[in-house]
Order: structure tokens, then sequence, then C-alpha cells
């Protein structure tokens, strides 16, 4: 988990926070120990924004990597203490990962909080309710 988090560390610096100055960056590792970033990019139209989760798994998709390819995401933030995914990000996961995935939150102190991905959204809408 510390490789994770330097890379996460290093890859704050480019989050584009103008409105909030709040960074946020994510680090996705593969089963095969590829890894995607992502960061928060806000917008003036603050609902066009995107979080650091969603950019690193979207980034991953995009290049054909799918949930079982997945092993975990560690979701860092400069602060000293942990921040848990939004909602939406919640949302995403569940679907884009393996419930049992690991969701890893890390702070500034070089602390962890680990849950599987289940945990983090035990009863969200995923394929199996449509």
């Amino acid at each position: 988990m510390k490789k994770l988090l330097e890379i996460a560390k290093e890859n704050i610096k480019n989050a584009y926070v103008p409105y909030s100055k709040f960074r946020v960056s994510a680090v996705l590792e593969l089963k095969n120990g590829e890894i995607y970033k992502g960061i928060n990019v806000e917008n003036a139209s603050y609902g066009l924004s995107n979080c650091a989760e969603r950019s690193a798994l979207f980034a991953a998709y995009s290049n054909g990597v799918r949930k079982e390819d997945i092993k975990r995401i560690l979701v860092y933030t400069d602060k000293d203490y942990f921040v848990s995914p939004c909602g939406a990000c919640r949302q995403v996961i569940r679907e884009l990962m393996e419930d049992d995935a690991s969701v890893i939150m890390a702070n500034s102190k070089g602390e962890f909080k680990e849950l599987l991905n289940i945990e983090l959204l035990p009863h969200g809408f995923t394929e199996k309710d449509l």
C-alpha cells in the first residue's frame, strides 16, 4: 500500500480544484500490477465536476480494463483525516469493481482504512436489480 500512497501523493498535485481547494487523488491497481491514476477535476458548473475515483476507473475502462482485472483502489486526500468516496463514486465503484475488491482510504498521516467494495455500499443498485 505504501507504493500506492506515494503515487497518490505525487498525483494529487494534478488535481484541478480552483473552487473548493479540496484535492483528491485515486490510484487503481490491477491484479497484474498495472496502475491507473485519477484526480478530481472541478468545473464552474459544479455538477459537471468529476471525482478522482471515477476519473481513475473511467480511464481504466477506456483502456479495456474490466472489474475482474481490478485488485484495489486507494483514495487519498492531503487531510489528516479519512475521506470516504462520495455517494456517486460508491455507486460507480460498486458496479465497476468486484464485491471483494479493496477500497482503501489514506490520509496525510500515512494511515490507511480498508473496506471491501461490498462494505462501502452494501445495498447498491446493480445489474441484478434490472
